[in-house]
């Protein structure tokens, strides 16, 4: 069976990457095809050795590093302009770009049959809260509306050509069969970490995470000031966010940013925490909260999209009601008097192994085509 996998592009490493390397570790001789890659970016850096075969937009100038968020209108035409014929399978990866509609459902052409692993149908398109809020701009927001009524219409129906659909969530399972009338099997993502023996715990509160909007990182700075509580943020700014200098003056003392870490040093940070913070008030699934409780962490999470999936409430972590200062607070203070075992938190985290995600795609694929 000749097979290819399909990605929205390779520029920063995050979970929807760490999907991808898997899969590609599944089928190791399957070309990634994908709109485009940044030269020496996280992704690209880990994709490097495997054949990668990008679109035209490729070529044009600083559409990788500008254009390709204000130019997403051309995504029917990057995504159109491959050939996809010769394959038997094709197994999408599928976000924000609208990476999906290569299947043979709804279609006579010569097509592939298409499983698309979704990580979330586009944010953008269906009102969730994004990485970057550029609504605020008026100007944006009657760009926005006017491309968005389009690419609605073009994601439906790229939809509906997809044979099979994988989620990563019981959350985004729900989403894709509110917008899109279809059904999916759950698998989630695969997690793991770089094994880093015993160490010892610190007095910190950890938050790992690219520099967007969306994440509640100015929250977690606030409450640790509030509370006086020490704060690492690791992760560097990502996309076209602009307010990392806002955080960087807005924090104190006890709040230390510590850009790009390795893989190692991500290990020993989640290792040595107090606990682990994930804020964003409707994630898609979050592997950040497995990783921290499978280093034995406990997390303190929002109570709210993927999170009600991993975390197991007073027992690997505490949740938090509302995106406040003082609903994060009080959760703050309840941890504080409680105590987990590292045992639970690794027990629970295993349930999300990579092994196990291996697994389940291979009796997916091997069911459906």
């Amino acid at each position: 069976m000749k097979i290819a996998l399909v990605h929205d592009y390779l520029n920063e490493f995050g979970g929807a990457e760490r999907v991808l390397l898997a899969l590609s570790e599944i089928y190791p001789d399957a070309p990634i095809y994908t709109a485009f890659y940044r030269e020496k970016s996280q992704a690209y850096e880990r994709f490097k050795n495997k054949k990668i075969i990008t679109s035209w937009a490729h070529k044009i100038p600083f559409f990788s590093k500008y254009l390709h968020s204000p130019l997403r209108f051309l995504a029917p035409f990057i995504w159109g302009s491959f050939d996809f014929s010769e394959y038997d399978l094709v197994i999408s990866s599928a976000s924000w770009y609208v990476t999906k509609g290569f299947g043979t459902r709804g279609t006579d052409k010569k097509r592939p049959v298409e499983i698309c692993y979704c990580h979330t149908p586009p944010r953008w398109l269906y009102g969730y809260k994004t990485s970057i809020e550029f609504q605020k701009y008026w100007i944006v927001r009657l760009y926005a509306k006017i491309v968005g009524f389009f690419m609605r219409k073009y994601d439906f129906t790229m939809a509906q050509k997809v044979n099979y659909f994988i989620s990563n969530s019981k959350n985004v399972a729900g989403r894709i069969k509110d917008i899109y009338h279809r059904d999916s099997t759950v698998i989630y993502p695969p997690v793991e970490i770089p094994e880093i023996g015993r160490v010892q715990k610190e007095d910190y509160y950890l938050i790992i995470s690219r520099i967007v909007g969306g994440k509640g990182i100015d929250l977690a700075i606030k409450t640790a000031i509030k509370l006086g509580i020490k704060l690492k943020v690791a992760g560097s700014p990502a996309g076209y966010y602009m307010e990392y200098k806002k955080l960087q003056k807005l924090s104190k003392n006890n709040i230390e940013f510590l850009g790009h870490v390795t893989d190692t040093e991500v290990a020993r940070l989640y290792a040595t925490a107090k606990a682990f913070l994930v804020l964003s008030t409707d994630e898609d699934f979050g592997m950040t909260p497995v990783e921290s409780m499978l280093s034995g962490t406990p997390v303190i999470a929002f109570r709210g999209g993927g999170y009600l999936e991993s975390v197991t409430e007073n027992k690997t972590g505490v949740f938090f009601n509302e995106p406040t200062v003082e609903s994060l607070s009080e959760a703050i203070k309840k941890f504080e008097k409680m105590k987990f075992s590292p045992e639970d938190c690794i027990t629970q985290a295993k349930k999300f192994s990579k092994e196990r995600f291996k697994k389940e795609i291979l009796e997916f694929v091997n069911k459906h085509s």
